[in-house]
């Protein structure tokens, strides 16, 4: 008997399945710069060389991390590809590139085309959201790797920005003013304390309804990434912003201080902070300590902006004016990195 691919565990069919599938989601997020179609060996995007003076090229990559535990759990899938995109276009952003184009990587153990399908959907919206085209991706089937149902999830955008108006964070000074934009929730880091607290160290159900949430775990957990990038590039083309952070894995202690130049830190209070209700859940249930916290999540906070202060209250009137609601959550001192936090009840 000859043995064929498919009974080493890769149907090759359902891989030509889920191109049928996701052609359609594909297609929504060409911009005018997509000069190739899905199917081909490489994504292809034309630059407008006229555009910009000297041109700059930024990239990134990232995925989800176990947040895609969380979908797998609720058997939801069709917001965890949004937060891939999310992950890489907040990291673009802020060194002031506008996304171009994006890539996706799906892994699995067995091909699932609507489940795929599902996953792509999400991508899409992902890049609507951010103004990127979805140029190319790769499915791989790969049996014996992942567990029944799993997959992983990856992603790469690259963006562009004119050299001069690159945000390094170099012009940032003392006495510099922080603001903070809201997060919707989670995003996609923290999720191994997350499963932690509710999953081993207590036993909440992923369907459980919790009042102090409005809703099910599960929906709030799966709460996709706020994808900040028109936002920023509308408030770049209007203010000078000095330096922009994306509070990511290790919170505002890690991140924050990623934008300040040698001998700038930061002082933050806590005092405007709006605190999500599932960070004062996640606090309570896990015992856990407010530096922990800050250290760990975004705690309501998922970009901080870096402005100076004769500007301040300009920026803080625009967002408002834009539906956004930004908190001034402290300033830059002199010192070596890092950041002081106070924490202050309202």
């Amino acid at each position: 008997m000859s043995l064929t691919y498919k009974d080493s565990g890769v149907d090759i069919n359902s891989g030509y399945e889920t191109v049928k599938l996701i052609k359609d989601y594909v297609k929504k997020t060409y911009t005018k710069g997509v000069i190739s179609d899905i199917g081909g060996f490489g994504g292809m995007f034309a630059l407008n060389k006229d555009e910009f003076e000297e041109p700059v090229l930024v990239s990134g990559t990232d995925g989800v991390g176990t947040k895609i535990m969380i979908a797998f759990m609720a058997d939801k899938h069709s917001t965890i590809g949004e937060d891939a995109v999310a992950m890489c276009v907040n990291d673009v952003i802020c060194a002031g590139a506008r996304p171009l184009f994006f890539l996706d990587y799906i892994a699995t153990g067995k091909l699932e085309p609507e489940k795929a399908a599902s996953i792509v959907k999400g991508v899409s919206q992902g890049c609507i959201k951010a103004g990127a085209a979805l140029i190319g991706g790769e499915t791989a089937e790969m049996p014996g790797l992942y567990g029944e149902g799993e997959y992983d999830i990856a992603g790469f955008c690259v963006g562009i920005v004119d050299k001069k108006k690159i945000i390094d964070g170099s012009k940032i000074v003392e006495g510099d003013v922080l603001i903070g934009l809201p997060s919707s929730g989670i995003h996609s880091n923290g999720y191994s304390l997350v499963r932690k607290v509710f999953f081993q160290h207590k036993n909440y159900s992923i369907d459980q309804y919790v009042e102090e949430l409005s809703s099910t775990l599960g929906d709030e957990l799966l709460t996709p990434t706020k994808i900040y990038v028109k936002l920023i590039l509308d408030l770049i083309s209007k203010f000078e912003i000095k330096g922009i952070s994306n509070i990511t894995g290790g919170g505002f202690y890690e991140n924050i201080p990623r934008m300040f130049p040698k001998g700038i830190a930061g002082e933050i209070t806590t005092e405007n902070v709006n605190v999500l209700p599932i960070f004062n859940l996640i606090q309570r249930e896990g015992n856990i300590d407010i530096d922990e916290m800050y250290s760990t999540f975004n705690m309501g906070i998922g970009m901080v902006l870096c402005v100076g202060k004769d500007i301040a209250n300009s920026v803080l009137e625009y967002l408002k004016n834009q539906g956004e609601a930004p908190v001034l959550i402290g300033q830059t001192v002199r010192g070596e990195g890092g950041i002081k936090i106070c924490h202050k009840q309202k």
